[in-house]
């Protein structure tokens, strides 16, 4: 009982503090990302005032979090946009892949820390933040902009190379040999397969099943669906996010529109928690012994994040405003980043330090350099301010 009454009280002070900066954030045109983070370290192990009974379930908090922030994402375009996403920006995936990867790899073996912590430290350093941007995207208002669609491409075929670099990493973290590893990235190719063909065959289908007048059944279907591939996702050894991605595309027409009205406020809510856990989970004792290769790091793969930007919204036709806008928006990396590096601690423990100091840092530059890199490249170069190229209206996001 003491226990209880004790979750109920942490539980309800940081709601609350989230609440108030929250506030305070949209008055002064600021992400409130940045600030939960801040929470978190204060109220984490070795921070301020350490959490005691309430920290299992902000865990289980952020993880639905993230399944919502993929969710949302996905009801936002329909199979057929998805599609299109692939066949055009694969080019802008392979420089994606090579200008961000590369960096962490060969930081690993500057570092000493050897060839299978390299494959890890790739993955860190390569894989941006769909949680974050989705964010960073709403907050700024941005969800219509004719970047937009680019910058969701690249994190689409992001999220799904996951699908593929996430068996490899554990098979050679593990050891296994070349059969044990190719099972298991079997299974997980055929997971993704096999939701994305129902998603394009037979999402009206699912669509038609899932439609309700009634909001309260809407909402509980929407969310028992969602939750319940993203876990199936996860027991097959693929993203529970790339799950939840997955069924929103597979959700179209009226049934998408009213699923992002009843669930936006929920993922306003767990997306603050994922945060704060973000915090929560570093002791921030350890960041300053690595904060300098962190710092070096995040300079440089910021760097790779906007030139890869750029480059995927000029193959796109984009003008150069929107192609500055679509490579700062790309920066932030998060909770794929911190995943990676908690399956490669064991293999190489001073992993886990470094990748926590250089998501922090991205993670707080990132909603900086998505405001401000289109700005910055005007006043360098001298070009007058271009309005904003307007894709197709999506409905205005609820703000946290």
């Amino acid at each position: 009982m003491h226990d209880t009454a004790t979750m109920l009280i942490e539980l309800g002070a940081i709601i609350l503090v989230l609440g108030l900066l929250g506030r305070l954030a949209g008055r002064v045109g600021f992400s409130p990302i940045p600030l939960y983070l801040l929470v978190g370290l204060a109220f984490g192990h070795g921070g301020i005032l350490a959490l005691q009974a309430s920290e299992e379930f902000i865990a289980v908090g952020a993880e639905i979090g993230v399944i919502l922030l993929l969710l949302m994402l996905g009801l936002e375009y329909s199979a057929s946009e998805l599609v299109t996403n692939l066949r055009t920006q694969y080019p802008s995936g392979a420089v994606d892949f090579v200008l961000n990867a590369v960096p962490g790899a060969v930081a690993a073996l500057i570092l000493g820390w050897g060839p299978v912590a390299a494959v890890a430290l790739a993955g860190v350093t390569w894989i941006s933040s769909s949680g974050v941007i989705a964010k960073v995207l709403g907050d700024l208002r941005r969800l219509g902009n004719r970047e937009t669609p680019v910058v969701l491409g690249v994190l689409v075929i992001e999220d799904l190379a996951m699908a593929v670099y996430l068996p490899i990493l554990i098979a050679v973290l593990a050891g296994a040999g070349l059969a044990g590893g190719s099972v298991t990235l079997l299974i997980a190719l055929g997971t993704v397969g096999a939701v994305l063909y129902l998603a394009l065959r037979h999402g009206r289908l699912i669509s038609r099943a899932v439609s309700s007048d009634n909001a309260e059944m809407l909402l509980l279907v929407v969310l028992g669906l969602t939750l319940l591939v993203a876990g199936v996702a996860q027991e097959l050894q693929v993203s529970a996010a790339v799950g939840a991605f997955l069924v929103g595309i597979a959700l179209s027409g009226e049934v998408a529109e009213g699923a992002s009205n009843l669930l936006t406020p929920l993922r306003d809510l767990f997306a603050a928690v994922f945060f704060v856990f973000f915090g929560l989970s570093t002791d921030p004792s350890d960041i300053p012994p690595v904060l300098v290769p962190a710092l070096l790091l995040a300079i440089v793969t910021a760097s790779t994040k906007i030139a890869t930007g750029w480059y995927a919204a000029r193959r796109a036709g984009i003008k150069g405003a929107g192609r500055w806008r679509a490579g700062g928006t790309l920066v932030a990396r998060g909770e794929f980043s911190i995943v990676i590096a908690g399956l490669a601690v064991g293999v190489e423990p001073r992993i886990g330090p470094l990748a926590t100091a250089y998501v922090l840092i991205l993670v707080v530059v990132g909603p900086l350099t998505a405001r401000w890199t289109e700005p910055l490249a005007r006043k360098v170069t001298g070009r007058p301010e271009t309005p904003v190229e307007p894709g197709r209206a999506v409905p205005e996001p609820a703000k946290v």
